[in-house]
């Protein structure tokens, strides 16, 4: 069967698109990479030697930036309940966070060390209809805040997708409860027209 016009037209901006050629060029799994790198530019969430927990990791591109970052010293983690290509510096968990099994198969692969950062660069996939995918998009990310607020030390960092709807205000309200520094962002690398936003929360208050 074809494609639909509206999928060729897709395949034709992935395609033409600036990141999506600069990721190809300079090795990074995904155009995602550049959000992170932006992010970083302006906030310095991740340094050499830190403990980072990368939520719907695949295919890899913000565990990529993180590992180059935080060096060999450090501790890259990547979750997702997709299959994920090996990446050096980076210790892959293929599961649902939200299960205790892999839970403790995290705690494991920690290794008695305390968490830094927690990233997530999750959304849901997209129906197309607003009612629905907003209210997903915003359990997701209730849930990436549960996590980081399990696993992160006192002054640790997190980082996660959001889009700008429904609950997002409520959602902002909840993170400033539990981290003293609370922005937003709007990486230059995410289109234009798309709603995400990153929230980058610091100074966790455990």
């Amino acid at each position: 069967m074809g494609r639909s016009k509206s999928s060729h037209i897709w395949m034709q901006r992935h395609v033409n698109d600036e990141y999506v050629q600069r990721a190809q060029k300079e090795g990074y799994r995904s155009r995602a990479s550049y959000k992170l790198l932006e992010i970083q530019e302006k906030d310095r969430i991740l340094k050499p030697g830190q403990v980072v927990v990368d939520l719907g990791a695949a295919p890899g591109g913000w565990s990529q930036v993180a590992a180059a970052i935080v060096g060999d010293q450090g501790k890259v983690l990547a979750m997702d309940i997709l299959d994920m290509d090996g990446i050096p510096g980076v210790e892959f968990l293929q599961g649902d966070f939200r299960e205790q099994e892999v839970m403790n198969q995290l705690i494991n692969l920690l290794e008695g060390r305390s968490v830094d950062l927690v990233v997530s660069d999750i959304a849901p996939n997209a129906s197309g209809v607003r009612a629905v995918d907003q209210p997903r998009a915003m359990y997701l990310a209730e849930l990436a805040l549960d996590f980081a607020r399990t696993t992160l030390k006192s002054g640790g960092s997190f980082v996660t997708k959001l889009f700008q709807g429904e609950g997002f205000d409520d959602y902002i309200r909840d993170a400033r409860s539990s981290f003293n520094r609370v922005v937003t962002r709007k990486p230059k690398s995410s289109r234009a027209k798309s709603r995400e936003v990153y929230m980058v929360a610091t100074d966790y208050k455990s």
